[in-house]
């Protein structure tokens, strides 16, 4: 069976997003452009750490090739919905990220989970043609999203999936573990209801 590579250079939106109750939300990453809409399904914490990798990526591009790098969005960036129909095309098993100095854009590549692949991966380069080792690639046959972002939508996309990831359920101000609405059994009360 063929691959799917579906490339969005750039989008005309790229988000992180969920669907669901707090507690049971799915996650996923959006890209709309050219009448396309793909959603791809990952982890919260893959969500996290791509923000915090992108972040660290356009830092480390204006330390080494001195990009300048645009001042944090406002803080009423886009918290519009994900546009629907939110049909997931896979689910992502792999994360990587590469700063291409000709274009001055990042490069975004969600790859779709293998049969066997069990854990999460991120991955970050400096340029996407040194990227591209055979050693490190992840099998050809497995469908991706690619995005190409200004590093103004960088970090309007880092701004957002940071807010998404903390608007679920709040922590327990003892242990962190996040609160049920009906409360939780909390280790530092013995396993009583907090």
């Amino acid at each position: 069976m063929t691959h799917q590579v579906h490339a969005f250079e750039p989008p005309e939106r790229f988000v992180a997003g969920t669907v669901g109750p707090p507690g049971e939300r799915t996650f996923f990453l959006q890209a709309r452009g050219g009448g396309r809409l793909v959603s791809v399904a990952l982890e919260k914490v893959q969500v996290s750490l791509l923000a915090e990798k992108l972040e660290e990526l356009l830092t480390e591009a204006h330390r080494r090739f001195g990009v300048e790098l645009p001042e944090p969005p406002p803080v009423t960036g886009d918290n519009e919905p994900l546009d629907t129909p939110v049909d997931e095309e896979f689910r992502v098993g792999t994360l990587g990220l590469a700063f291409d100095v000709d274009t001055a854009t990042v490069v975004i590549e969600a790859i779709a989970a293998g049969e066997a692949e069990a854990e999460v991966e991120l991955g970050a380069g400096e340029d996407v043609e040194e990227d591209e080792d055979e050693d490190d690639e992840p099998d050809d046959d497995l469908d991706r999203l690619r995005v190409r972002l200004t590093p103004q939508a960088a970090r309007e996309f880092i701004d957002r999936a940071r807010r998404v990831v903390s608007a679920g359920r709040p922590p327990c101000p003892l242990c962190g573990q996040p609160l049920d609405p009906a409360g939780h059994l909390c280790p530092r009360h013995n396993g009583y209801h907090r």
